[in-house]
């Protein structure tokens, strides 16, 4: 349909910009027919977002992990593994489960400036933790909701 039309032409010169290679040029103008009707997206740009979309979602896991492993190290012993407060120090101090209500209401400014700041018996984490991770470990703390 494109072919013979100035938008064809257009849309090839476009192409034959967008694509590094020859072999990406051939399969792109080959694919003409099948892509143009949906929008100006040839395939080396679709499989660009693609390797883009699979990178932000290796990442999320990746920090997902970083942060269990932060509050594993730093806040488990007294909260427990699930956030429940069920360890003998936890048991102790009498804390509450970090999936209750009372701390899933707070937001994540107080979540931070109380792991930041230390609140009762809880000590501060501004000069162990970086910023970056303990928004890590408050998004962590919002994966404990039941």
């Amino acid at each position: 349909m494109l072919k013979n039309s100035t938008l064809g032409l257009v849309l090839r010169g476009a192409t034959r910009q967008r694509c590094d290679n020859r072999a990406n040029v051939n399969a792109a103008l080959a694919a003409e027919d099948t892509f143009s009707n949906r929008g100006l997206i040839p395939p080396c740009v679709t499989r660009t977002c693609l390797a883009l979309i699979a990178l932000a979602l290796l990442s999320s896991y990746m920090l997902a992990q970083s942060a269990a492993v932060t509050y594993k190290e730093h806040c488990s012993a007294c909260h427990a593994a699930n956030g429940a407060g069920d360890t003998m120090l936890g048991k102790n101090m009498k804390l509450r489960s970090l999936a209750s209500p009372e701390v899933q209401n707070r937001s994540d400014e107080d979540l931070f400036a109380i792991i930041s700041k230390g609140k009762n018996r809880m000590p501060a984490y501004e000069r162990k933790l970086s910023k970056q991770q303990i928004g890590d470990v408050v998004k962590y703390l919002r994966s404990l909701k039941k």
